[in-house]
């Protein structure tokens, strides 16, 4: 069984590296774009055949280690 987790910055929460990629891809000719917004994707490989439990298991390493959940949300996935 798979977890995929999606952690991004709460709005409101100041992301200079998406500035800096926004002013890039405007300086390349996309001026289309007017914001762009960093996250992290974390797969992880589980032995846990239960999808609830293992929802519950990273969903509790994210609050422990995997996100910074001041100022980061997450969104779990359990893939088969």
């Amino acid at each position: 069984m798979k977890a995929v987790v999606h952690v991004e910055l709460k709005p409101g929460v100041l992301d200079p590296q998406g500035k800096a990629i926004a002013h890039a891809l405007n300086g390349l000719g996309f001026e289309d774009v007017s914001g762009a917004r960093v996250g992290k994707v974390i797969t992880l490989d589980l032995g846990d055949a239960d999808a609830a439990n293992a929802e519950q298991r990273v969903a509790e390493m994210c609050e422990k280690l995997l996100a910074n959940t001041v100022i980061e949300r997450y969104r779990v996935e359990i893939e088969g």
